[in-house]
Protein backbone atom coordinates (compact mmCIF):
# COMPACT_ATOMS: atom_id res chain seq x y z
CA UNK A 1 0.00 0.00 0.00
CA UNK A 2 1.16 3.28 -0.83
CA UNK A 3 1.95 6.13 1.40
CA UNK A 4 -0.64 9.09 0.07
CA UNK A 5 0.96 12.97 0.51
CA UNK A 6 -0.68 14.31 3.64
CA UNK A 7 -0.59 17.82 2.06
CA UNK A 8 -2.33 16.46 -0.99
CA UNK A 9 -4.71 14.54 1.06
CA UNK A 10 -5.33 17.66 2.99
CA UNK A 11 -6.33 19.67 -0.14
CA UNK A 12 -8.63 16.98 -0.63
CA UNK A 13 -9.91 17.33 2.71
CA UNK A 14 -10.48 20.95 2.17
CA UNK A 15 -12.36 21.15 -0.62
CA UNK A 16 -14.65 18.79 0.81
CA UNK A 17 -15.13 20.65 3.54
CA UNK A 18 -15.77 24.12 1.92
CA UNK A 19 -17.67 22.37 -0.96
CA UNK A 20 -15.40 24.33 -3.05
CA UNK A 21 -14.33 23.87 -7.05
CA UNK A 22 -12.13 26.77 -7.65
CA UNK A 23 -8.68 24.95 -6.76
CA UNK A 24 -6.89 23.96 -9.80
CA UNK A 25 -4.85 20.96 -9.92
CA UNK A 26 -2.45 19.30 -11.86
CA UNK A 27 -0.95 15.62 -11.50
CA UNK A 28 0.87 12.98 -12.65
CA UNK A 29 -0.28 9.53 -12.64
CA UNK A 30 1.21 6.56 -14.34
CA UNK A 31 0.58 7.31 -17.88
CA UNK A 32 -1.00 10.58 -17.45
CA UNK A 33 -0.17 14.19 -16.63
CA UNK A 34 -4.27 15.72 -15.60
CA UNK A 35 -5.01 18.73 -15.01
CA UNK A 36 -8.46 20.57 -14.06
CA UNK A 37 -10.28 21.68 -10.71
CA UNK A 38 -10.59 19.97 -7.93
CA UNK A 39 -14.53 19.60 -7.08
CA UNK A 40 -16.02 18.13 -3.60
CA UNK A 41 -17.28 14.21 -4.27
CA UNK A 42 -20.68 14.87 -3.84
CA UNK A 43 -20.99 17.43 -6.54
CA UNK A 44 -18.73 15.38 -9.08
CA UNK A 45 -21.10 12.69 -8.26
CA UNK A 46 -24.44 14.93 -9.66
CA UNK A 47 -22.37 16.27 -12.69
CA UNK A 48 -21.68 12.73 -14.05
CA UNK A 49 -25.63 11.28 -13.36
CA UNK A 50 -26.90 14.88 -15.22
CA UNK A 51 -24.47 14.04 -18.19
CA UNK A 52 -25.26 9.89 -18.05
CA UNK A 53 -29.31 11.14 -17.48
CA UNK A 54 -29.06 12.86 -20.59
CA UNK A 55 -28.10 9.76 -22.97
CA UNK A 56 -30.59 7.66 -23.57
CA UNK A 57 -28.13 4.94 -23.96
CA UNK A 58 -26.18 5.55 -20.44
CA UNK A 59 -29.23 6.86 -18.68
CA UNK A 60 -30.06 3.31 -16.45
CA UNK A 61 -26.09 4.08 -15.14
CA UNK A 62 -26.71 7.63 -13.95
CA UNK A 63 -28.18 5.67 -10.21
CA UNK A 64 -24.71 4.71 -9.61
CA UNK A 65 -23.40 8.14 -9.50
CA UNK A 66 -26.27 9.16 -7.66
CA UNK A 67 -24.20 11.21 -4.48
CA UNK A 68 -24.02 9.25 -0.75
CA UNK A 69 -26.61 10.39 1.49
CA UNK A 70 -23.97 10.33 3.50
CA UNK A 71 -20.92 12.96 4.18
CA UNK A 72 -17.86 11.64 2.95
CA UNK A 73 -14.81 10.22 5.01
CA UNK A 74 -12.96 12.89 6.92
CA UNK A 75 -9.74 11.49 4.88
CA UNK A 76 -10.36 11.71 1.34
CA UNK A 77 -9.09 9.09 -1.01
CA UNK A 78 -9.35 9.95 -4.32
CA UNK A 79 -9.24 13.42 -6.27
CA UNK A 80 -12.53 14.50 -8.24
CA UNK A 81 -11.66 16.29 -10.98
CA UNK A 82 -13.90 18.76 -13.15
CA UNK A 83 -13.13 20.64 -16.79
CA UNK A 84 -10.08 17.98 -16.51
CA UNK A 85 -7.84 17.15 -19.38
CA UNK A 86 -4.97 14.57 -20.24
CA UNK A 87 -2.12 16.38 -21.59
CA UNK A 88 -0.72 14.60 -24.52
CA UNK A 89 1.30 16.43 -27.17
CA UNK A 90 1.03 20.08 -27.58
CA UNK A 91 -3.21 19.97 -26.74
CA UNK A 92 -5.14 18.70 -24.07
CA UNK A 93 -8.23 15.63 -24.21
CA UNK A 94 -10.44 15.80 -24.14
CA UNK A 95 -10.90 19.74 -25.76
CA UNK A 96 -14.10 20.41 -23.59
CA UNK A 97 -12.73 18.84 -20.39
CA UNK A 98 -13.79 16.09 -18.89
CA UNK A 99 -14.62 14.64 -14.96
CA UNK A 100 -12.03 11.97 -13.72
CA UNK A 101 -11.67 10.27 -10.37
CA UNK A 102 -7.92 9.53 -9.46
CA UNK A 103 -6.86 7.61 -6.56
CA UNK A 104 -4.16 9.89 -4.38
CA UNK A 105 -2.26 7.19 -4.25
CA UNK A 106 -1.91 6.53 -7.41
CA UNK A 107 -0.38 10.65 -7.78
CA UNK A 108 3.16 10.47 -7.77
CA UNK A 109 3.76 14.32 -7.93
CA UNK A 110 1.50 17.06 -8.61
CA UNK A 111 0.94 21.18 -8.95
CA UNK A 112 -1.60 23.45 -7.87
CA UNK A 113 -2.66 25.12 -10.87
CA UNK A 114 -3.82 24.49 -14.30
CA UNK A 115 -1.54 23.94 -16.80
CA UNK A 116 -2.32 24.97 -20.64
CA UNK A 117 -0.77 25.62 -23.81
CA UNK A 118 -0.39 28.89 -25.76
CA UNK A 119 0.80 30.35 -29.06
CA UNK A 120 2.83 32.74 -27.20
Amino acid sequence: MSNSDELLVAIAAMVESEHSNQMSLTVVVPGAVITGRLAPMALWLERVSEVLHASEHLKPFAALFAPPSVEPPARPTHLHLHRAKILQGDFGLPHTGGMYRISIADVSSWTVGDLSYSDV
